[in-house]
């Protein structure tokens, strides 16, 4: 399914999704038995020698996790913490755990791992059981004492401390479960905090159960060339070119609307999350520059092009939630 099929029967309610919302109750009846199974101990969770923060989403698409992620490692780096990172690699290739290393392919280890190795200044670890994951960084680390997972908040063999989800303008689309809606998890499943990245003046989502609330927001700062990242693109020599802007990430549309909010209005194309690009994909008619997202840019250094320019973004989030994060792992320290 494509973006665009997505947004149609998603995020409001038609035909197509009340026809699968037979399907959407057997998906639920499946996700409240498992979970059922995890508490009742019929299945095993792993409990790690440090605390774990899960950041998540009960949606499916990307909210924003990864630059979350981002920015909690930095802090809690500043804080005196070891932090370490684990991701699923959803894209990548390796199903086994690995250690990730800046100059991976995404092919192999996928695109938000990647990113993660490039912008956090600590270990991150890969693996499709985020558990077998955890314990490799840490045989690995042993100095690592906090870990956070990059998605996985229906992971429930990975025990985890914290629980945080994510959460953007779209919220929970129409309130329906898969395949009716974006729900994994329903609308009222608590967590302890939930982050609200939206931009100032759009609508606040509908809210899930959360013991705290924080903003966030995605800033642009600043954009490059993907050939030779050391080269930085200015706004003002963007202004006037023929641009086309490319997008496969949860939410193409934001990432579009902060092109317009910097003034610029390139031709747009949506593709599927974690789309892996072909160079017919950005072979566009009148075209001076392509435009996209870091995530899109690690899956695109193969085709050798001259003409990618990448906008990096950067988390800003609210000043008490960092405090929020140390004061949860202190109390984890004297319980």
């Amino acid at each position: 399914m494509g973006p665009d099929f997505i947004a149609r029967h998603w995020y409001r309610l038609t035909p197509v999704s009340l026809l699968a919302f037979p399907f959407s109750l057997a998906f639920r009846i499946a996700v409240w038995a498992r979970r059922l199974a995890y508490r009742a101990g019929l299945l095993a969770s792993v409990r790690l020698r440090v605390p774990v923060i899960v950041v998540g989403n009960l949606t499916v698409g990307g909210t924003g996790k990864t630059p979350l992620v981002i920015w909690m490692a930095g802090a809690l780096a500043k804080a005196g913490r070891k932090p370490g990172v684990i991701s699923r690699g959803y894209g990548g290739a390796s199903a086994a755990p690995r250690e990730v290393r800046a100059g991976d392919e995404a092919a192999v280890v996928g695109d938000e791992p990647l990113l993660l190795a490039r912008h956090c200044a600590c270990p991150v670890w890969t693996g499709a059981d985020r558990a077998r994951a955890a314990q490799a960084l840490l045989a690995a680390h042993p100095d690592c004492d906090v870990l956070l997972c990059d998605d996985g908040l229906q992971h429930y063999r990975l025990a985890r401390d914290v629980e945080i989800a994510v959460t953007d303008r779209r919220g929970n689309g129409n309130g329906l479960m898969l395949p009716a809606g974006p729900l994994r998890e329903p609308a009222g499943r608590a967590v302890d905090a939930l982050v609200l990245n939206c931009e100032l003046g759009e609508a606040r989502p509908t809210r899930t159960r959360a013991a705290a609330e924080f903003a966030m927001r995605l800033e642009p700062i600043g954009t490059y060339f993907l050939h030779d990242p050391a080269k930085a693109v200015g706004a003002a020599e963007l202004r006037g070119r023929r641009l086309h802007a490319v997008a496969g990430i949860g939410d193409p549309q934001r990432f579009f609307a902060q092109l317009s909010r910097l003034g610029l209005a390139p031709r747009c194309h949506s593709f599927p999350d974690h789309h892996r690009y072909a160079a017919a994909d950005l072979d566009f008619p009148d075209c001076d520059l392509v435009l996209m997202t870091e995530k899109d840019a690690v899956k695109c250094a193969h085709l050798g092009r001259t003409d990618l320019a990448v906008l990096r973004v950067e988390a800003r989030l609210d000043p008490a939630f960092g405090e929020f994060i140390l004061e949860r792992l202190r109390g984890l320290a004297t319980a």
